[in-house]
């Protein structure tokens, strides 16, 4: 079974920037049939998406934070990152890492969540 996991500091200040680990297990984050995906849901509202990276280490932001947004990976460890800069009490929220499908019908596996606040 595929299972992922987000890792990283649960509070962080307004400026600085976010960053957060999704560790895979049960497949390879190289592996065809997964575009490994960064996922968030603020307080009361609904699911945003924020990015992805190709099994070729591709990547894709939103375009409301592409500007402030780097995803990466680790293919040693198995594992992707999100650094989201320049952050503000508006993105505190649930972070999640999730696989999409190649072809974007839909996301098969996802991590727990990390809740993340951004204050001072």
């Amino acid at each position: 079974q595929v299972q992922l996991q987000e890792s990283g500091p649960g509070l962080v200040k307004p400026s600085q920037t976010l960053s957060l680990t999704c560790t895979v297990s049960g497949a390879s984050i190289l592996s065809n049939f997964h575009y490994w995906s960064w996922i968030r849901q603020p307080p009361g509202k609904g699911l945003e998406w924020i990015g992805y990276i190709t099994p070729g280490g591709g990547t894709h932001y939103s375009p409301s934070l592409k500007s402030r947004t780097f995803i990466s990976r680790d293919t040693s460890k198995n594992q992707f990152t999100l650094q989201l800069s320049s952050v503000t009490p508006e993105d505190t929220a649930v972070y999640y890492c999730a696989s999409r499908s190649p072809d974007g019908a839909r996301y098969d596996y996802w991590g727990q969540g990390t809740q993340v606040a951004v204050s001072s």
